[in-house]
């Protein structure tokens, strides 16, 4: 059997490498590009924070194609549709004809990615939907592995939970009504190690900062 040729929506986080690892385990997907959007102006992941640098490092240790849609610091949502348009425009003249995404339960994001994807002539997979999420974060720690905590509301959450390995402590000392796999952007993780790296990244936590509603945990590379 052929393996179908997609590109996958890719945070760094562990709804993305949970999402990854199970569309290898069906091994009907060849993951032609891993789509992360970067803040251009700060050289990191959108909402996470992350270095770009990092991720970098992390996609090469899982043997990916990144592929970086670059926005500016103020996007509208009329300049992040049209660099994604641009994006889906290039995959679709590849032949690829599907993209991933990590979501879970948020209908209006589902139907938001379909409509767009739609409009691209492409469709979308949901490896993730409708599965328990704590269910899913347990498996996650399971599954053998490891991330930090890079992003934090602070509606939500404390400063306190940034920076912290998300592991079963983590898990079972979130407030009621914070989702295990922070599905409604409570919480973001970046993932460095587990089934689908070929080697574990070597990182440190930095300095925790707060922007806006947000603390972001810096996520440094730990060089030998």
């Amino acid at each position: 059997m052929i393996a179908e040729r997609i590109a996958l929506s890719w945070s760094g986080g562990k709804d993305s490498a949970l999402a990854l690892f199970k569309l290898q385990s069906e091994g009907k997907y060849d993951v032609s590009y891993f789509l992360t959007t970067v803040t251009r102006d700060y050289g990191r992941v959108s909402m996470h924070g992350v270095r770009e640098e990092l991720l970098r490092e992390q996609v090469m240790a899982i043997s990916g194609t990144l592929d970086v849609a670059y926005i500016s610091k103020d996007a509208t949502n009329e300049e992040y549709e049209k660099v994604m348009g641009e994006k889906t425009q290039e995959y679709y003249s590849q032949g690829i004809r599907r993209v991933a995404f990590g979501d879970i339960f948020l209908e209006d994001i589902k139907k938001y990615r379909e409509d767009r994807m739609s409009r691209a002539g492409m469709s979308c997979l949901f490896p993730l939907w409708g599965e328990d999420t704590a269910g899913l974060a347990r498996k996650f720690i399971d599954l053998g592995f490891k991330a930090l905590i890079c992003t934090v509301d602070s509606r939500k959450l404390g400063k306190e939970y940034a920076g912290r390995e998300f592991d079963e402590d983590f898990i079972s000392s979130l407030p009621p009504g914070v989702d295990p796999c922070g599905e409604r952007g409570e919480f973001h993780s970046f993932v460095y190690d587990g089934p689908i790296f070929d080697s574990p990244l070597r990182v440190k936590r930095g300095d925790v900062v707060a922007r806006g509603d947000f603390y972001f945990s810096d996520i440094l590379p730990d060089k030998p």
